[in-house]
């Protein structure tokens, strides 16, 4: 089991399972929903991600498409993201966890859409979108 929460501490949560891929985003929407050049997610099963406190705390914003990320109404922490076409996988902010992770995200994603002013200086992979079945 991992844990995590916000920078206020409001809400706490468990990721009951293991994680999937770790990830760099470099899309335009994920870089203004972290205000960086990038956000670091990993992706977990649904079923398996339980807010255990401050639930009334979290705050929704979604997108046309399906896509809704959850962030602290009190901080402003994103804390993960979910899209309608993928129920089963809940994106969540790596910098919100709580526990050691024994690695970090294995790969950049969206580099097709990086921001200009950024540059990649480590050898893990790019792919120019995200490759399946990644959430």
């Amino acid at each position: 089991m991992h844990t995590g929460s916000c920078l206020c501490g409001n809400v706490k949560y468990e990721i009951r399972g293991n994680f999937g891929p770790g990830f760099y985003c470099h899309c335009s929407l994920c870089r203004k929903a972290s205000g960086s050049a990038f956000a670091s997610n990993i992706i977990a099963a649904a079923r398996e991600f339980v807010i255990v406190s401050g639930e009334e705390s979290l705050k929704c914003f979604s997108t046309p498409d399906g896509t809704h990320r959850y962030f602290c109404g009190n901080c402003g922490s994103p804390i993960v993201s979910r899209r309608d076409v993928l129920p089963d996988v809940v994106r969540v902010r790596m910098g919100t966890l709580d526990s050691p992770l024994s690695q970090g995200p294995g790969a950049h994603i969206y580099v097709g859409s990086k921001a200009p002013w950024h540059e990649i200086h480590d050898q893990l992979p790019q792919h120019e979108d995200r490759p399946p079945p990644w959430g």
